[in-house]
């Protein structure tokens, strides 16, 4: 049975943040089942990695609660953030401005390898 799920936000926009919670509240839960998580965000979701850019995100306007709260919960149970590496330059930040939840830097291939893995469970958003 797989014992690892890689959540992958490449459709979900920052400008609607309704697409961003069920994703982040999925990988808490998962973590916390004691699965092997990681979220890797790239195209519009790679701005999430940015320091202040989740922070300013709230999942329901007058909540409170931010998309950064959802990724320090998830972070919290084990989950590692991975930001895609062509984001940087799109995005137009750099490896020192990600957040400290985000652990790394990968690219297409990594996420090919995951997708094909057969010890990983993969949803995309």
């Amino acid at each position: 049975m797989p014992r690892r799920l890689t959540i992958i936000l490449i459709n979900s926009d920052p400008r609607n943040p309704a697409e961003l919670g069920a994703p982040l509240y999925q990988a808490a839960v998962a973590a916390a089942m004691d699965y092997e998580v990681e979220v890797i965000c790239t195209g519009a979701a790679g701005e999430l990695m940015r320091q202040g850019r989740a922070a300013a995100i709230e999942i329901k306007p007058g909540s409170g609660k931010t998309v950064y709260d959802f990724i320090r919960e998830a972070h919290g149970h084990g989950a590692r953030f991975l930001a895609c590496s062509t984001n940087l330059d799109l995005h137009g930040f750099t490896q020192d401005e990600l957040i400290p939840e985000c652990t790394g830097l990968v690219g297409a291939a990594y996420m090919v390898e995951r997708t094909m893995d057969d010890d990983t469970r993969v949803l995309t958003y």
